[in-house]
């Protein structure tokens, strides 16, 4: 889909509710859900952070998505996929202002370009103890994106029509907090599989999506 007709539709989000952990738990293996059911967050004293999915028009005016590969580290989430983002700090005055510092800072979109268009559903990630805020915002030019060098492998570009393909669903045996070799429900996107946290909050990002006619 063209950027121009993109914007058009997703203005049409700010009147719409959110699905939340209904389209988390879509791509959540049945492990992991059983995990969260026997949690009390609360009592873990969780920190927070916030995440940035931004859309922008490619080179040729196509609607794209910016996604990060983390660089392998000694942690939870090295060598995975995720969103640009990143954990609150006490200069942000919330966490949109921390997802939109951390974006500026993991892939050079400068903080005052993006226009912040959805706030999503918070999700909790037990290996890392976070609750993370996600957000879907807007740039209205094509990126010349600067990947952190300490934290980013590299800067993948999905097509929206990539996204929202049924093809772009697939299934994974995977070694995770919670299991060795699960079952895990993932999504196919520039060429790596995207699972666990990221996914489920994709796969909110995609209902919300494909609640406007248009998608």
């Amino acid at each position: 889909m063209q950027f121009e007709e993109f914007l058009k539709q997703i203005s049409k989000l700010s009147i719409l509710d959110l699905p939340g952990q209904e389209a988390h738990y879509l791509m959540a293996p049945e492990e992991r859900i059983q995990q969260l059911s026997k949690l009390d967050i609360e009592k873990r004293k969780p920190r927070e952070a916030g995440v940035m999915a931004v859309f922008y028009p490619d080179s040729q005016g196509e609607t794209t998505l910016v996604l990060i590969l983390r660089r392998t580290y000694k942690g939870v989430h090295s060598n995975q996929v995720g969103f640009p983002g990143g954990k609150a700090e006490p200069v942000d005055a919330d966490l949109e202002a921390t997802a939109l510092r951390e974006t500026e800072e993991e892939v050079g979109l400068k903080a005052e370009d993006i226009r912040v268009l959805k706030k999503l559903t918070r999700l909790y990630i037990p290996p890392s103890n976070f609750w993370v805020q996600p957000y879907i915002g807007v740039v209205d030019y094509t990126p010349e994106f600067i990947p952190e060098e300490a934290e980013v492998a590299a800067i993948l570009e999905v097509p929206l029509t990539a996204f929202l393909s049924e093809d772009s669903l697939i299934r994974r045996q995977i070694d995770t907090s919670y299991g060795s070799m699960i079952d895990v429900p993932a999504f196919d996107l520039a060429g790596h599989v995207v699972w666990g946290a990221t996914a489920m909050m994709l796969s909110e990002i995609k209902w919300v999506l494909q609640q406007i006619d248009a998608f």
